[in-house]
This record gives structure tokens, sequence and C-alpha cells, in this order.
């Protein structure tokens, strides 16, 4: 959590949080609505690390990344999430910090763009990865993955996640799809975060 609870504490209202999350998404509100102070996404996405598990739940039920009123010309995941990577590693210069909340911006980036066939991103989106003090190459790696695959005709192997992953909706999609009855290696390219599932999970 954001706030200084003990370990215990914080894990009681992440509990409360998700369930009230999980209630209102049952009873059908929009968490990406307009304006932005309203939205429970734009809320997360300005602090993924703190609130990533309540995130990724929003995005693989359905939530939108942009604002789901007037589309990313109001506000957008990926300049929200490339902003908070850029704005932490210039000032963060901890190894174990970093290499999490970049794991972490990467994770929340393949979920994005696995949300929808293709992607949208603002117009005339650029990153300045001059401001992060400490692995700006990374960031800026990130960012040219994002753009390719938005200039690129979308490539089949693309589409069919896309598609799997929304069949699979809502969440736990990669519960659902480590008991696929498929072989590991296209298990593997469906699931998004690597790093909470080895081949052994599989």
């Amino acid at each position: 959590m954001a706030y200084s609870y003990s370990e215990e504490e914080a894990e009681d209202i992440e509990r409360f949080c998700f369930r009230v999350t999980q209630l209102l998404l049952a009873h059908g509100a929009n968490p990406s609505e307009c304006p932005a102070s309203e939205s429970l996404t734009h809320f997360c996405l300005k602090s993924f690390k703190d609130y990533f598990p309540l995130l990724r739940f929003l995005l693989e039920s359905g939530a939108a990344y942009n604002c789901s009123l007037h589309g990313p010309s109001c506000w957008s995941g990926f300049h929200i999430a490339f902003e908070h990577l850029c704005w932490h590693l210039s000032r963060f210069d901890d190894e174990t910090y970093s290499s999490d909340l970049i794991q972490k911006g990467q994770t929340l980036l393949e979920l994005m763009m696995a949300s929808s066939q293709a992607i949208q991103l603002p117009r005339n989106f650029e990153v300045n990865t001059s401001s992060c003090r400490f692995h700006g190459e990374k960031v800026q790696t990130l960012y040219c993955s994002l753009k390719q695959l938005e200039r690129s005709p979308q490539a089949l192997k693309h589409l069919c996640r896309v598609f799997i992953r929304q069949r699979l909706k809502p969440w736990p999609v990669d519960d659902k799809i480590k008991a696929l009855p498929l072989p590991d290696r296209l298990k593997w390219y469906l699931l998004i975060d690597h790093t909470a599932a080895g081949h052994e999970d599989l």
C-alpha cells in the first residue's frame, strides 16, 4: 500500500478494496470513466507500483486503459505508465526498487497491449527518457516496442493472444491459461507475467 500501515493492516485494506471493486464491477460500475479524478483505473495507473494487483484485476475484468468516454485524447494508460516510470527512475537509484518498478511497468504495458487487437495511443505520443537518471535505456526499449506494435500490421500471433485472453476474461486470466490443454510453449506466450510462473507451474 502507499501509506504507512503495518503489513497485516495493509493486507486487510487491500482485501477490502479488492472485494469492494469486485462488487462494483459486478453491478455495472465503469472504472475508466471521465473525469479522471473519478476513475479508479486512472488512480491505480498513477501509482501502479503500489496498486498493481488491483490494476491487473481491473484490466483483466475488461476495464479500458484509456478514458472510456473520450479515448486516449483525454487520458491514456500508456502515457500515465511511462510518466510514472520516468518520474520514479529520475529520483530513486535503489537497484531493487528500480528493477521491481520496471518489471511491473513492462507487465502493465503487456496487459494493456493484450487488451485490444489495435493499441490506442494519444496522437503524437512521445516519451522523453532524458528525465530518467537511471535505466533510461530500458524505458526507451519499452517505448520502441510499443511504437513498433502501433505502426506495424498486427501479427497473427498477437491477434490470437488477444482473442484467447479476451475469451478467458474475467480475472484471473493467467490461472485459466495454465489450466488449458495446450503445449507449455504456447501457454508461456499467452501468459503476461512470466516472473509469477515458471515452467514448473504450467
